[in-house]
């Protein structure tokens, strides 16, 4: 079992560097003002519901953090939810927010690329977390731990900046993806199934272009 931290939380100890950014963000900026805050993560949503799965499917969103769509997800009566951030700090306010029906997510503390997960999930959710993995390493972690956490026949939604969204966010450096390329990507595995695209407004009013991507996976391992 993955030991517990003071707050509950299941914790991860390596990227540190990596998590100390991520943590000043949400120390520096409530989570309704950092760039990626959506109040109604729409499009994720009608992805999710696209999949088909039911109300108790696990879904994990990936990079959850202070998103509120853990808080869609219960109000839909899905049962079956984990968040997984590396940013303890937006964990923490997405539980606060919450209250007591955060007791009814599943919270993990880690970084992406170094989680090994104990169960398998029939949907994961990344919005805006793979286009930061800039290096080949990352990437390959990132997809490595995404074959082990979901289900043959599973769906993985993952957001990326498009090909004209921005170069840099927060600081760093991201990789821009069409649907086309991110599917080369992420390898023989998945199969895509459905795109969209959209033109998210972030808090300080700026326009970033994503594209969402649906994938089936098809590893039987």
């Amino acid at each position: 079992m993955v030991a517990l931290n003071d707050d509950g939380f299941r914790a991860g100890g390596q990227g540190q560097d990596w998590k100390a950014h991520w943590e000043r963000l949400y120390v520096d900026k409530p989570a309704t003002e950092v760039s990626w805050y959506q109040l109604h993560p729409e499009y994720s949503l009608a992805m999710i519901t696209a999949t088909g799965a039911g109300q108790d499917a696990g879904i994990i969103d990936v990079g959850g953090g202070a998103s509120t769509l853990a808080d869609y997800l219960l109000e839909a009566d899905y049962d079956n939810i984990t968040v997984l951030d590396i940013a303890h700090g937006g964990i923490k306010r997405a539980r606060k927010r919450l209250g007591v029906q955060a007791s009814q997510v599943t919270w993990i503390e880690q970084d992406v690329t170094t989680f090994r997960p104990e169960v398998r999930y029939d949907i994961w959710h990344d919005r805006a977390v793979f286009h930061f993995l800039t290096s080949d390493m990352q990437r390959s972690r990132y997809l490595a731990t995404l074959d082990k956490a979901l289900k043959p026949g599973g769906h993985a939604i993952i957001a990326t900046f498009a090909e004209d969204g921005p170069s840099t966010c927060n600081g760093l450096e991201v990789v821009r993806y069409s649907p086309d390329t991110l599917n080369r990507a992420l390898g023989h595995t998945l199969r895509l199934a459905e795109t969209r695209s959209e033109e998210h407004i972030t808090p300080a009013g700026g326009v970033q272009r994503f594209n969402y991507c649906r994938f089936v996976h098809t590893d039987s391992n």
